[in-house]
């Protein structure tokens, strides 16, 4: 694929994960005391199953991009929170010092993967149909498509959701949870997983804090009890307050390309 010229679409539909757990393949109506452990059981067990296989494919991906010397960032948020504008601003800003490449994941459209097109690096979206996240197996099926070239940096821009992604690995260097200053303080307590999970926390559109109800330090209290290793930058991605950290902080991960 041409660096900026078109965009590859793969449809992956996830029906395999057992995220629903309000239905059981019994009925509840039974007279003895274990009514529910053989239909939980075999739901933890496949899920279980489930998580073993992508954790084996996300180290064959984390050994291929070690091998290439490619830095991989996988970005989560709740839908709305600012992620592709971020990487918008982000690549505009650092395209000519960072040698980039982009997977979009969403449940339909190719919206996002358009615009991160018009900023002219090579991009392949991802549509999951019912899916609620990437997993190692699309990521493995989009890089060998987008070929990304050694030396650069792949940013996954996963399904908005704060919940499903939090139990895949898709073989990143870093992940990035960014939450909006829209969404309420209380975010870490309410999704711990993602948290705990993270390497760094963006609060976006810090723009809008004189008209919202957040407060930003008890955000990070709350998000330092679960995860007390965990970075935070302020940004706002519109107005570019608070970028030059973020592009600092991601010029460290990875030595410019000569031009």
């Amino acid at each position: 694929m041409g660096m900026g010229t078109g965009i590859t679409i793969m449809t992956m539909d996830i029906r395999h994960h057992h995220h629903d757990h309000g239905h059981h393949d019994h009925s509840h109506g039974h007279a003895h005391g274990h009514t529910h452990s053989h239909g939980q059981s075999r739901e933890i067990q496949l899920e279980r199953d489930i998580l073993a296989h992508n954790n084996r494919l996300a180290e064959r991906n984390r050994g291929y991009f070690e091998a290439k010397n490619i830095v991989a960032l996988n970005f989560v948020s709740s839908p709305g929170a600012g992620k592709t504008t971020l990487l918008e601003k982000t690549i505009e800003a650092l395209k000519e010092q960072i040698l980039f490449f982009v997977i979009e994941g969403d449940q339909q459209t190719m919206n996002d993967a358009e615009r991160i097109d018009a900023t002219g690096v090579p991009v392949i979206q991802v549509n999951t149909g019912s899916g609620c996240h990437l997993d190692a197996v699309m990521v493995n099926s989009a890089v060998k498509q987008l070929s990304p070239e050694p030396d650069s940096m792949l940013l996954i821009e996963n399904v908005g959701n704060l919940v499903c992604p939090a139990l895949f690995d898709l073989g990143e260097a870093k992940r990035v949870v960014v939450i909006s200053v829209t969404e309420g303080d209380d975010k870490p307590i309410k999704y711990p997983t993602i948290f705990r999970n993270a390497d760094l926390c963006i609060i976006n559109k810090t723009d809008l804090l004189p008209y919202v109800a957040f407060d930003v330090d008890k955000t990070k209290e709350y998000a330092r009890r679960i995860n007390p290793d965990i970075a935070f930058i302020e940004t706002s991605a519109t107005k570019g307050d608070g970028m030059s950290e973020w592009f600092d902080w991601l010029k460290a991960l990875r030595a410019p390309v000569s031009t």
